[in-house]
């Protein structure tokens, strides 16, 4: 049976055989395999690949409401009606905040009200994951002098780590690590951590930019990376719906994974997780006036 960081085994299914009318929906949606079909009926085999892995779509497909599927962090309080098509963005209207997104380092002197950043988390745990349920967690940080607190201690994980940087542990790491890495690490990781380092020695943050609110996400062993970054768009995209501005920081994460011990301890971040990415922010205190076209570096059609 399937296992992820925070459940072992299957969720339950039931069938209302009353109001099931053996449409079959169920079953084409359902891919972890439990579901089948028999002689005039749905059929449930929880031996069948993975057995039931909790995803729900059986629930949210069922025109009848026959199906019923508890465990696995699911069960029928977390059904909710698909809002109307006339509330739902338009893809122009979704291109044009994708558009004006732009990644925002200078914020106003202000706070972000708390229920703004509940919302935020809302939309972020609506996003995809590898296997149900999501095993993305995270870290706020919630307040300007926190977020000060917590870049303070990364900058001092920084500065402590300073000697691996230095141009004769990277020329001793070069055949190790291979000359790509070398030449990223030295014309991009060691400049940047030597000025946020002296930026921060003149008062100044780089790392976080002053941010009055950040959010780490990190995630189980064995779950796929990919979720943190999922998650970090889609409250990037929600917390852009409501006028703040952000960006994604991708300095932390080593940090912690191989210097910060202490700060995982004093911050409630597992020893065990991996953390992905940071993200800070804020009300921009600079308003963009155009958008600039971006493209990528290559799309072949097969």
């Amino acid at each position: 049976m399937l296992k992820t960081g925070r459940f072992e085994g299957v969720a339950s299914i039931q069938i209302d055989r009353t109001r099931c009318d053996l449409c079959g929906r169920c079953v084409t949606v359902c891919k972890g395999g439990p579901l089948y079909v028999t002689e005039g009926s749905i059929g449930i085999d929880q031996s069948r690949f993975f057995g039931c892995t909790g995803c729900g779509h059986c629930m949210a497909v069922c025109r009848k409401d026959a199906i019923t599927v508890e465990g696995r962090d699911i069960s029928r309080a977390d059904l909710m009606d698909l809002p109307e098509t006339g509330v739902r963005s338009t893809f122009d209207e979704l291109l044009s905040l994708m558009v004006s997104r732009r990644s925002i380092r200078e914020f106003e002197d202000r706070e972000i009200p708390r229920p703004r950043t509940d919302t935020i988390i809302q939309a972020a745990s609506t996003a995809p994951m590898g296997i149900p349920p999501s095993d993305v967690e995270l870290l706020v940080l919630h307040g300007r002098q926190k977020v000060r607190e917590f870049s303070d201690d990364m900058i001092a994980v920084m500065r402590r780590s300073r000697f691996i940087l230095s141009p004769l542990s990277l020329a001793l790491m070069r055949p190790f690590i291979g000359r790509d890495a070398y030449t990223f690490m030295k014309t991009f990781t060691v400049p940047l951590i030597s000025t946020i380092i002296d930026n921060r020695d003149e008062g100044n943050d780089w790392l976080l930019y002053g941010a009055p609110l950040a959010i780490i996400f990190h995630i189980c062993p064995g779950a796929d990376p990919a979720d943190t970054l999922i998650a970090a768009t889609y409250a990037m995209l929600a917390a852009e719906s409501q006028g703040l501005g952000g960006c994604m920081i991708g300095s932390v994460g080593p940090y912690l994974r191989h210097g910060g011990r202490r700060i995982r301890k004093k911050y409630g971040i597992p020893p065990e997780n991996r953390v992905g990415i940071t993200m800070v922010l804020g009300y921009p205190k600079v308003r963009f006036v155009r958008a600039i076209r971006r493209r990528f570096s290559k799309v072949l059609f097969y």
